[in-house]
């Protein structure tokens, strides 16, 4: 009976001893997590990062096509990057959602695809701002005026298949890539969107415009897969009528055509319109393709959620709507005055306001963005959260 009860104690002491040991472990893996820095790691089976988009993720490529040394963009002057420390391109004052993505996986910043000399060791980002989902010529056969540089979904494709061609010595190593990688497709078509809004359209007549983009891009989504990717990111839009440019171009003096936040009712419902859209087709994607991990990053609830809970962040509410960058009006937002002009400057914290320059968003809120997100599709990626 003594033996019994020593080797009973002995057990707990050695169950004890692990479950001590756990907590510790998690305790460590909790406080990684909310490390801001890019040596934070999270366990997860992903070793790079493909993205494709917009502004919204472009972290230098734009600055690159458009003139010696990025100088016909404001992106690669001051005060663009001044919380990164330089500007880089990105269209914030520091790091973008695809920064925060690589840093909660543990890898390095994500470089543009056009860049030279840089490593694409974890990742190569193929997003030029200003692109859209459909080529120009779906929007000259509309009298829609798009970015001279514009660089669509479907040409980012091609430069990623080129760039797989160049560094894969076969099919089978290009796949074996692709399932250690997380593809991200977006934000991207709000630029189709927005062009469309400033060439005079109506909300009614760009609703016809959803389904073609929608199309466009699952029919991308789908090449993605075939060619090997596993885990595949698509985002949505955000909350456009709270951004500042649609406030100050399309402000409207009936007070019921705002909700309670100050957002504009037409343009958040165009938003919902297009995300639903978007998660119906992925929902099909799914069925089709089963052995892809294929989740849809809400950009939406994401941003409205750092919007309703702006004083508990650290944001100025009385500034949750206005450009931190930018000059005049209500919204701080003048489009014949954008920032990176000349006179313009930028508030004296960013970290206090949503909005950058009243299209773009601020490091800091690209980061509770992203903190929105990964919660929610981290589990799905067999990843730690």
């Amino acid at each position: 009976m003594q033996g019994q009860a020593i080797h009973a104690t002995m057990m707990s002491s050695r169950i004890t001893l692990q479950f001590l040991l756990l907590t510790f472990a998690s305790f460590l893996l909790s406080s990684a997590g909310r490390v801001h820095g890019e040596a934070a790691r999270r366990p997860c089976p992903i070793d790079a990062i493909y993205q494709f988009g917009d502004s919204t993720s472009d972290t230098g490529n734009l600055i690159r096509i458009v003139g010696p040394n990025g100088s016909g963009s404001q992106a690669a002057r001051l005060p663009y990057g001044e919380t990164f420390g330089k500007p880089t391109g990105r269209f914030s004052d520091g790091r973008l959602i695809v920064d925060y993505f690589a840093i909660a996986l543990g890898l390095p910043l994500v470089n543009p695809s056009l860049g030279k000399n840089l490593s694409f060791e974890h990742g190569v980002n193929f997003a030029v701002a200003g692109s859209t989902v459909l080529n120009s010529s779906f929007y000259a056969a509309r009298n829609v005026s798009v970015s001279a540089s514009d660089v669509p979904l479907r040409l980012q494709l091609n430069w990623f298949r080129n760039y797989l061609n160049s560094t894969c010595r076969s099919k089978t190593e290009c796949g074996e890539k692709l399932k250690r990688s997380l593809v991200i497709v977006g934000e991207m078509g709000s630029n189709d969107f927005l062009y469309s809004f400033l060439s005079g359209k109506s909300i009614q007549e760009v609703m016809t415009y959803v389904p073609p983009v929608v199309e466009e891009t699952i029919n991308v989504t789908r090449e993605l897969i075939k060619m090997g990717a596993s885990k595949v990111v698509v985002f949505g839009d955000f909350a456009i009528g709270c951004s500042p440019i649609y406030l100050t171009l399309f402000k409207s003096n009936d007070s019921d055509a705002y909700d309670e936040k100050g957002c504009l009712k037409a343009y958040n419902a165009f938003s919902q319109f297009r995300n639903t859209h978007v998660q119906v087709a992925l929902a099909k994607l799914r069925r089709e393709l089963p052995q892809a991990t294929i989740l849809y990053g809400d950009y939406y609830n994401g941003y409205k959620y750092v919007l309703d809970q702006a004083s508990h962040l650290g944001f100025d509410p009385e500034s949750a709507l206005k450009a931190c960058c930018g000059t005049g009006g209500s919204y701080n937002f003048n489009f014949s005055q954008m920032c990176g002009s000349t006179g313009v400057t930028a508030c004296p914290n960013p970290n206090e306001f949503i909005s950058w320059d009243g299209i773009h968003l601020t490091q800091e809120a690209h980061r509770h963005i992203t903190e929105y997100n990964t919660n929610k599709i981290f589990p799905e990626l067999s990843c730690a959260t």
